[in-house]
């Protein structure tokens, strides 16, 4: 994998444990996460997360990342096949290194994220899928982040490291 990537699929989920709908287009809005998604702040919930309106929402819920090369693992190295979105992240990626955008700046689409740390499977993640899913994205689960600057995220579009 390469330093910049690109986005392959988009997905949200209007509400705490709903499936994932794949979208053509997203817009992220800095500091409130992607428009129509469960954890978009005006939203304020999501299956882990409630913020009051007086609290500071938390880091790393403004969206998720996956690579897709990991997806491809898991069901060639574990026989688990998940469905498109089933993983419960926003982007699938490809050519790009999620667990090095830890901490760094990075251009997805028109919008600029920072990494906030992995996005690693929890046991929600497995009941709802397969036994054996969480251990198989164990480091490879993903990455969470935080909208710096808006911008719309469309398939094909490039994810960059920004110096």
């Amino acid at each position: 994998m390469t330093g910049a990537g690109t986005v392959e699929r988009l997905f949200t989920a209007p509400e705490p444990e709903v499936e994932m709908v794949e979208r053509s287009d997203v817009e992220a809005v800095a500091g409130s996460g992607l428009r129509g998604d469960r954890y978009f702040s005006e939203i304020e919930t999501g299956t882990f997360v409630t913020w009051k309106p007086d609290e500071k929402r938390h880091d790393g819920y403004d969206l998720t990342l996956i690579e897709q090369e990991a997806v491809t693992a898991i069901e060639r190295e574990a026989e688990i096949e998940l469905a498109p979105g089933e993983h419960r992240r926003n982007i699938e990626t490809r050519d790009v290194a999620l667990n090095h955008l830890v901490g760094q700046r990075f251009r997805v689409g028109e919008a600029v994220c920072r990494g906030d740390r992995l996005c690693e499977p929890c046991n929600y993640l497995q009941r709802i899928t397969r036994d054996g899913v969480l251990q198989a994205l164990t480091h490879r689960g993903g990455l969470r982040a935080d909208i710096l600057e808006d911008g719309m995220i469309r398939p094909g579009d490039v994810i960059e490291p920004l110096g």
